[in-house]
């Protein structure tokens, strides 16, 4: 098939998945409407609440381009959360309006799932609805709202709990300088201070430990990792990792390799860079089981596979993928961690292997050449198509005898094309223009790690032993000349 057909057909599939998407979110929009206005009916709240909501879910159908089935309940989830704990809290409690967990959950939000788009939409109807519950209150819903976007920027890809607090006391301040410029005028300094500084300033520090104490509760529900999450797993001293020191050398060191290249290049095109880097550190744990059959782990030159036939060692090769997925399970980590191990070779062919079978074969055999493909699937998001290119372009890079930048240049570029062009990436959200900014830092690292060093002239040294030997042999020398002499005068 050609390049030209080849992209007519990725255009068409991507449109059609487009239009099915679209109509299955806007469907799940309607229900999640409906079912918010039954719930607001039977509570008694204000049926404007429905109307915004379904505002809310019919613009997260046109901007989210892809989520799982569970996205829309997960946010429903959310906003119940607000709902229920503003009525609550209006109704059935002496406590200040300024302890609605409105900030809270669009800081959960934004480290939950990673969009500051989706936080701030977020941020917008939740402090909507706190107002509309509190008698339309829009004074509350405009500092929340402010706070909201204070505490999303101060907590976007935040890596330590310590930013999560700071974010707390930015939107304490922020919306206590709010309420200053509103309501100023109408209060004595002594009673602000006495009934509203307290509550405004403490709500968004509330806050931020509500997000601490929820964030767990939350990944384990939703199934998501934070950054949070994935730092703790970047540690080397997580049993797995061990585990890889000390049965996969080879493959550490590898996993090393991809995670440096996959964390630049994810950063390069605006992908999560810390998840690329966490992901590739385990993207090959299934090799763990059988090592010595992987070449990065043959001390040895000779291979294991030299005794085998392709089709078995075809066998062993894909099986790391299935044993990679047991041993992440069984060590409990999050799925999107798994899905860096299942997808990482999406639909690739193990074409030494493949070549080896067709020798004396017919070569047209398309049955065969789909025997010797991973089974997938292919890469659904962008951090894990990163992994499957660097993947590649370091375990090729390793084969060449002299490194140039030439010769690594001219591999990076071809491996990025073959990827490209046998389907690798059409399920997820790469552009072309990614794929050149990828290549351009695949090649920098890369060239950094096998750059040319300068040959040092040799420089003979000699030991105190050595020099010792040579006097004694110059002196001895001399005493024989002297000798020589001597006797030649008595004669």
């Amino acid at each position: 098939m050609s390049l030209s057909n080849k992209l007519s057909k990725l255009t068409l599939n991507l449109y059609k998945m487009k239009n099915k998407s679209l109509i299955l979110n806007i469907i799940l929009s309607f229900l999640a409407t409906l079912l918010a206005f039954f719930v607001t009916w039977i509570s008694g709240f204000n049926l404007v609440i429905p109307i915004l909501l379904f505002s809310l879910f019919s613009f997260l159908s046109f901007y989210l381009k892809k989520h799982d089935r569970t996205f829309y309940l997960k946010i429903g989830l959310l906003l119940a959360i607000i709902i229920v704990s503003a009525k609550a809290i209006v109704s059935y409690s002496s406590l200040s309006y300024y302890f609605i967990p409105v900030v809270a959950i669009s800081m959960a939000t934004v480290i939950l799932f990673d969009d500051l788009v989706l936080g701030f939409a977020i941020a917008a109807v939740s402090s909507m609805l706190v107002g509309i519950i509190a008698n339309f209150n829009l004074t509350i819903s405009l500092i929340f709202f402010v706070g909201g976007i204070v505490g999303i920027l101060s907590v976007w890809r935040a890596r330590r709990r310590s930013q999560i607090i700071l974010a707390g006391v930015y939107v304490g301040v922020v919306q206590l300088f709010c309420f200053l410029l509103i309501f100023l005028k109408f209060f004595s300094l002594d009673q602000f201070l006495k009934n509203y500084a307290i509550p405004v300033l403490s709500g968004g520090i509330v806050s931020s430990f509500i997000v601490i104490g929820s964030l767990p509760i939350f990944e384990y529900l939703f199934k998501v990792t934070t950054n949070i999450s994935l730092l703790e797993l970047s540690d080397f001293n997580h049993p797995l990792l061990r585990k890889m020191i000390l049965e996969a050398p080879g493959t550490y060191q590898h996993s090393l390799l991809v995670g440096n290249l996959a964390e630049a290049a994810s950063e390069a095109v605006g992908a999560n860079s810390l998840l690329a880097r966490v992901g590739a550190y385990y993207h090959d744990i299934g090799k763990i089981e059988k090592a010595e059959y992987f070449s990065e782990n043959q001390i040895h030159f000779q291979s294991k596979h030299d005794k085998l036939q392709p089709t078995m060692s075809r066998l062993i090769i894909t099986n790391h993928i299935k044993e990679g997925g047991e041993l992440a399970k069984k060590y409990r980590l999050n799925p999107m961690i798994i899905d860096f191990i299942t997808q990482h070779h999406g639909t690739s062919m193990i074409y030494y292997f493949y070549r080896k079978a067709m020798q004396g074969a017919n070569e047209n055999n398309q049955s065969q050449e789909e025997v010797f493909r991973y089974p997938g699937p292919k890469p659904q998001r962008k951090e894990i198509a990163i992994v499957l290119l660097a993947d590649a372009v370091e375990a090729a890079s390793r084969t060449l005898s002299e490194p140039t930048a030439e010769r690594l240049e001219e591999i990076v570029k071809k491996i990025i094309n073959n990827k490209f062009i046998d389907g690798q990436l059409d399920e997820c959200d790469l552009t072309l223009k990614d794929l050149e900014i990828i290549g351009n830092v695949f090649l920098r690292i890369l060239s950094a790690i096998y750059h040319p060093r300068v040959r040092y002239p040799e420089e003979k040294y000699e030991t105190t032993n050595n020099k010792s030997a040579k006097q004694n042999s110059h002196t001895e020398q001399e005493d024989s000349g002297q000798d020589k002499k001597d006797s030649q005068t008595t004669e």
